[in-house]
């Protein structure tokens, strides 16, 4: 009978939690646009007093060329995971997959990318189901170098404890560890992902639910080269947040460690939280609270708005150019 309460009370959670989970994610929003708009509020005149130079636009072009790289340099990454997988993904191939599908994050659900990389995999042949573990890895391992770069770039205080979280981060993303969260992960983007292809009404086939778990697949040896490469992703990513910040102020260089540990947080938290597509809204509102101590709060304010338009181009641009070199 205790048992019986115990399964009726899960599943009642479960389906109380599914219920809640799209209001959850305007809640998020709701809360980072607020305090978003409320620093704005209090600092519009120090926004407003900000002006670009000539040299500042020459910095913004660079820092939308290294996030333009550091993308281009994720696919490249994305077709490591996917040969680890056995999978014999060529790195130009993945590249362009990665651009042209990566604009799509900010469509609503927030897996249309995901989607848009599985059927290509399977379009080229590879399976399914290590084409989701794929996906679903690559954010597992991305958000691990964001917090491992996070504890090792920052202020240094409390260097044990930054060295303790390091270890345990280090030591999470080993397959005894990472592969139960793996299976958890995929059966969840699994279904998102099939849930999103039996709504799209495109020509394409779509894929199965069935398809989409990825029990049978496991994780064989420690992802030391995928992991050092998601971790020169978010470094890439960081420092072009350094140089968009560069552009409207002074940013001193023993400042930069301190702007790539919160932004390396701050992109972590717009990865993981249930906010608006892409992390907008999560990621500007955390780094905002993270460096305004350090930085001028109407430069920080101006340098996460001009860093999320820089960042969009260079999706845009990265998308376009996938699409052209594809015919």
């Amino acid at each position: 009978m205790l048992g019986l309460k115990i399964v009726s009370w899960n599943n009642a959670l479960k389906n109380g939690l599914a219920r809640l989970k799209p209001y959850l994610r305007w809640v998020f929003l709701g809360v980072a646009l607020f305090f978003i708009g409320s620093a704005l509020s209090r600092h519009w005149g120090e926004v407003a007093s900000i002006r670009l130079t000539v040299a500042g636009y020459g910095r913004l072009a660079i820092a939308l060329l290294i996030t333009l790289l550091a993308h281009t340099w994720s696919g490249w990454v994305w077709s490591w995971i996917l040969q680890d997988l056995n999978q014999a993904a060529i790195g130009s191939w993945g590249i362009r997959v990665y651009l042209r599908t990566n604009i799509a994050k900010y469509l609503p659900g927030n897996v249309w990318h995901f989607y848009g990389r599985v059927m290509a995999a399977k379009q080229a042949g590879f399976s399914v189901a290590a084409a989701t573990l794929s996906v679903v890895l690559e954010s597992l391992l991305m958000a691990a170098a964001a917090v491992a770069i996070a504890l090792s770039s920052g202020i240094r205080e409390n260097g044990l404890l930054q060295a303790v979280g390091l270890a345990i981060v280090l030591i999470g993303v080993h397959p005894r560890f990472l592969n139960p969260l793996i299976k958890i992960a995929s059966k969840a983007k699994g279904k998102s992902i099939a849930a999103q292809s039996s709504e799209s009404q495109s020509a394409e086939p779509r894929l199965e639910a069935a398809e989409s778990p990825v029990n049978h697949l496991r994780l064989q040896r420690y992802p030391l080269r995928p992991l050092l490469g998601e971790a020169i992703f978010v470094l890439l990513r960081g420092t072009g947040f350094a140089v968009t910040l560069s552009a409207l102020g002074g940013v001193a260089i023993e400042q930069v460690p301190q702007i790539l540990s919160a932004f390396s947080f701050a992109w972590v938290l717009g990865l993981v939280v249930p906010g608006a597509p892409g992390g907008i809204g999560v990621f500007e509102a955390t780094a905002i609270a993270l460096l305004s101590a350090q930085i001028s709060p109407g430069l920080i304010l101006a340098g996460v708005a001009l860093y999320r338009l820089v960042s969009i181009l260079a999706e845009l641009t990265g998308a376009g150019m996938a699409s052209l070199s594809r015919n």
